[in-house]
């Protein structure tokens, strides 16, 4: 199950439509509302929120890159281009 499980998601994450969500998700994430959320005086283990969700987004961040260079790499196959015989 999860070998085609991660095989399905390292597919569908080459298309071009996936790495534009993504960057304008990234965007969003990075703007105005959410920033104002996360810059309250609260911490959490005396790490301030704005910090810490700065942080989270950038291990995301890497973490999506990371995923995108494995679909890269994933060689193609007949059934992608839709060629049935």
């Amino acid at each position: 199950m999860w070998p085609k499980l991660k095989l399905l998601i390292l597919k569908r994450l080459r298309l071009r439509e996936s790495w534009v969500i993504f960057f304008i998700l990234g965007i969003i994430m990075m703007n105005h509302p959410f920033i104002t959320i996360f810059n309250k005086p609260y911490q959490a283990y005396h790490i301030p929120l704005l910090f810490i969700y700065l942080q989270i987004g950038w291990l995301v961040s890497i973490f999506v890159i990371y995923l995108y260079t494995k679909a890269i790499d994933l060689p193609e196959d007949e059934d992608d281009r839709g060629e049935h015989h």
